[in-house]
């Protein structure tokens, strides 16, 4: 059964704290009570940076230019760590070789040889448990929304089949440029991601993993068994 939320977000019909479930409507206040239970879905984000699914919205991801999940960004304090390996031997991943589906990545490497993996995959935040490390396309994504700085980008660097819309052309200098979102500006924001290289889900080679750069957009690969930021993120269907 599905029901309408007043705001207009369509989804499975939560159980019901009364009897309105014989009719399948829900009264206003008995879905205000479902919002609070954290079971009744919040109204889709809007603007970048705001808070969002336990942390804060960072774009969408797709394909083809469809819009297929919303990326929520981990909070600072809980979701990052500085310095964990993507593997703890330079070797090669198996199931970890898609650029977009971080879930099925992470999932792959959900093991204590697999740090980076592991401590996202362990994460409980915001009453989420669906925490994982963002795939190479879901990482640039958060580059290219919440940039923390105003260095010029890497005009070698952009194209993202799975950003929405969708690039087919590098960066510009200025494109994109510094967010907007105050909470993640370097130096004055309390979520700013770090002006340095955070690893993706996504494999390179047998022995190295992609990473994102923040300070000017590239992607390269870097072995495996040394340690780096690493971030969580999690997602949520259009």
């Amino acid at each position: 059964m599905s029901t309408k939320y007043p705001g207009g977000f369509i989804t499975k019909s939560p159980v019901a704290p009364t009897s309105s479930a014989a009719s399948g409507m829900w009264t206003l206040d008995q879905a205000m009570q479902l919002q609070k239970q954290g079971n009744w879905p919040s109204p889709p984000p809007t603007v970048i940076g705001q808070a969002f699914g336990g942390g804060y919205y960072a774009g969408q991801i797709g394909v083809s230019g469809v819009a297929t999940h919303y990326i929520v960004v981990g909070p600072v304090s809980t979701a990052q760590n500085t310095n964990k390996q993507y593997k703890t031997s330079a070797t090669s991943t198996t199931g970890a070789s898609s650029d977009i589906d971080g879930p099925a990545n992470s999932a792959a490497m959900n093991a204590s040889n697999h740090p980076a993996a592991f401590f996202c995959e362990g994460l409980t935040i915001g009453g989420f448990t669906d925490w994982y490390m963002p795939a190479k396309n879901e990482l640039e994504v958060c580059y290219y929304n919440l940039k923390p700085t105003t260095t010029a980008n890497n005009t070698a660097a952009g194209i993202n089949a799975n950003a929405v819309p969708a690039r087919a052309s590098n960066y510009t200098t200025g494109d994109p440029a510094q967010t907007t979102a105050s909470a993640f500006v370097t130096s004055t924001g309390a979520e700013a991601f770090a002006q340095t290289y955070y690893w993706s889900s996504t494999e390179a080679t047998s022995s190295t993993g992609w990473r994102q750069r923040f300070t000017v957009g590239t992607q390269n690969g870097y072995q495996k068994n040394y340690g780096i930021y690493v971030r969580a993120i999690r997602r949520v269907a259009v």
